[in-house]
């Protein structure tokens, strides 16, 4: 999905034009920072926070204007080779990747003409001679034309770069006559052909700089030889690192070469390589070279942005750190000692409650939608940027019956705002494009946020609190995904990703741990196993039973468990008590919390006997009050706000130690609710 990007104008209008030397639109040109060492900039953050989308943009507003790259360090097209592929011997995935860089870098850009990788070339081509097949001259001139599309622009590669082509293919088949070649002798004569037979006079000195391998002596040649002999050591990891890392070195010094001189490059920004993913082995691969050859004084203007799904790892421990509002205005950023110093991780932080209003606003010009709903929204997603676009387009096609989409699943779609909230926005449907059917938000979140394959077992574990009562749940519901010995490997998953942890939650980050539960309710008869296994787990009375059995619509038992603990409970721990039980969720339309919190159904209730019904009912209706403002899933009302506090007033006066805590709740939760925040006791928790 393309989408426009809010609340990303320090990267867009302040980090990157500063570091490439062009604004985010137009020509004129932006005084840049860092004359000679840059920093590598590492975007850190988790699932959804927009990442993806912000390089994506990054590379739209740049492409035509100065050299812009992008990769996904996770794509298939990087994994691996096919078993018996006949490229394996000189195939990898960083050669694979400079290979990519190279091909986007290198066209024409507005005022500049095209780049010339003369350097990366000779080195890929001298390694792809170690694996070539005489028997199959059409796959070495297919490989060979390929990358000599480094060297030369399509138009002269199709006159003399073909003929070079002919001629390598011709040496090749000639050195199988008889005993075949050693793989030194083959590429001392692919490399003589290549540097004789297609490099001018400029590139045949520009591949002079293999002469500074270690072992080459000065000699290209014998440089070039050994790069392509090392990397050919596929077992020998030191020896293909150190081979990768000076191709990753030839890009750079590449680039660097053509900014040189009085060129017309120079009129133009600085090269931008955007690299997704970089937690994937890939990504290291090629941030690692960069960051040492800078941190040696081997210095480029190639200026490399980075995706990073996290926000530490080891190869990151010295990086500079900052938030991404840190980097409007200026860079902040030194080297140190350290080679990771290289480094600076930005972190990408939420978005703010006004540029969700804005995104609705987008999505919805008329401005149908409640009032409240975009609080809401914000309130549910934490501001993470995937969830804000999903859910905001929901609205805007939900309330315009001509742009709303057709859904393989009963949901209806709303031609009203009346019933808009962020609960019901996650079951109606979503279309990302016009020439797709819709599907629904919850699930189209879901499949962007968690992989296929765990999402069942995830799903059923979302309702658990801890490891404990996860393995308990999987042991039960879960026997035929892996049981118990699943639930270490999720736990290890949810870390990995970086959701956040609770510790009342297995699944701490509560917009994932909504989007789970939201979709495990839609299998009523899944819902109601899980929900049960989870209550008998615990004794009577237990707060995390009786959290579940309100999640099951069972009431009466958590109404007189509150009312009978009222008074011997300590206050604080009565009302976090209270509180938690209360975060139960419910889903689905049958929704009566609000008239119980207002006492519009008192009349019918009977209290149990022996109990004060006046005491029982305030009870009751705090719980309800308590359980509907807390829901992430429904927006604020202040009717029932007021009479949470109202209750709480009521009750201070009735418990025999907790006075003041009660007292000071019935103020602060209520203002809790109106600054859309978590309702708190006195000691914060």
């Amino acid at each position: 999905m393309d989408r426009e990007l809010f609340g990303r104008e320090a990267v867009l209008e302040g980090l990157a034009p500063r570091l490439v030397g062009l604004p985010s639109s137009g020509f004129q040109q932006v005084r840049t920072e860092h004359a000679e060492d840059l920093p590598v900039v590492v975007l850190t953050g988790g699932r959804g926070t927009g990442k993806t989308v912000l390089l994506k943009q990054l590379r739209t507003h740049y492409r035509g204007r100065t050299p812009v790259a992008l990769i996904d360090c996770e794509h298939r097209d990087f994994a691996g080779l096919p078993s018996g592929d006949p490229r394996a011997p000189y195939w990898s995935p960083v050669t694979e990747a400079l290979s990519v860089l190279g091909e986007q870098l290198g066209p024409p850009v507005h005022g500049a003409g095209h780049i010339e990788f003369p350097r990366l070339a000779a080195g890929l081509v001298a390694i792809a001679s170690t694996g070539w097949d005489p028997n199959n001259g059409q796959r070495v001139r297919d490989e060979a034309l390929r990358l000599g599309m480094l060297v030369e622009s399509g138009s002269r590669l199709k006159s003399t770069g073909r003929g070079w082509v002919v001629k390598v293919a011709a040496k090749f088949a000639a050195l199988w006559t008889g005993v075949p070649p050693g793989l030194d002798v083959i590429v001392e004569s692919t490399v003589e052909s290549l540097l004789e037979d297609l490099f001018n006079r400029g590139q045949r000195q520009a591949a002079n700089w293999y002469g500074e391998y270690p072992g080459a002596g000065g000699n290209a040649k014998r440089g070039l030889n050994l790069l392509a002999l090392q990397f050919h050591r596929e077992r020998d990891a030191d020896a293909r690192a150190l081979a990768e890392r000076h191709l990753v070195g030839a890009l750079r010094a590449d680039l660097k070469s053509a900014y040189a001189g009085m060129g017309k490059l120079r009129h133009v920004g600085r090269p931008l390589v955007l690299l997704d993913n970089v937690q994937a082995p890939l990504g290291r691969r090629l941030l690692e070279p960069v960051l040492r050859d800078r941190a040696e004084g081997r210095l480029d203007q190639a200026v490399v942005i980075a995706a990073f799904r996290g926000y530490d790892h080891p190869a990151l421990r010295a990086a500079r750190r900052c938030l991404l509002p840190q980097v409007t205005n200026a860079t902040p950023w030194t080297r140190s000692t350290e080679v990771a110093s290289g480094a600076l991780a930005v972190e990408l932080t939420g978005l703010e409650p006004e540029h969700v209003r804005q995104m609705l606003d987008r999505e919805d010009p008329g401005m149908r939608t409640p009032p409240l709903l975009a609080r809401g929204i914000h309130r549910l997603t934490e501001g993470r940027p995937l969830g804000v676009a999903l859910l905001t387009k929901a609205a805007g096609q939900a309330i315009s019956p001509q742009a709303a989409p057709s859904i393989p699943v009963p949901v209806p779609v709303q031609s009203s705002s009346v019933d808009l909230t962020p609960g019901t926005l996650l079951g109606l449907p979503v279309a990302l494009r016009e020439d797709t059917p819709g599907r629904e938000s919850a699930a189209e979140l879901l499949g962007q946020l968690v992989h296929p394959a765990r999402l069942d077992r995830l799903t059923v574990l979302a309702a658990a609190h801890d490891t404990a009562d996860a393995e308990a749940l999987a042991a039960a519901r879960l026997d035929h995904d892996g049981g118990a010995a699943g639930v270490l490997p999720m736990r290890a998953l949810l870390a990995e990703e970086y959701w956040g942890t609770s510790p009342d939650h297995f699944i701490g980050d509560p917009f994932l741990r909504t989007l789970l539960l939201h979709r495990l309710h839609a299998d009523s008869p899944r819902w109601r196993d899980v929900q049960q296994t989870m209550a008998a787990h615990y004794p009577d009375g237990h707060p995390r039973r009786l959290h579940h059995e309100l999640a099951l619509g069972q009431t009466a038992f958590t109404v007189a468990r509150l009312r009978d603990t009222f008074r011997t409970s300590d206050a604080a721990d009565w009302l976090r008590a209270l509180r938690f039980i209360a975060s139960a969720p419910l889903f689905g339309p049958s929704d009566t919390r609000r008239a119980v919190a207002l006492g519009r159904t008192d009349a019918e209730q009977v209290a149990p006997d022996g109990t004060d019904r006046v005491f029982h009912l305030r009870i009751r209706r705090l719980l309800y009050c308590v359980w509907q403002l807390t829901d992430l899933l429904t927006l604020p009302d202040e009717d029932v706000t007021e009479k949470m506090g109202d209750e709480l007033g009521q009750l201070s006066a009735l418990h025999p130690t907790g006075n003041e805590v009660l007292w000071q709740a019935s103020r602060s939760w209520p203002q809790a609710v109106r600054e859309w925040r978590a309702p708190q006791t006195g000691d914060g928790s």
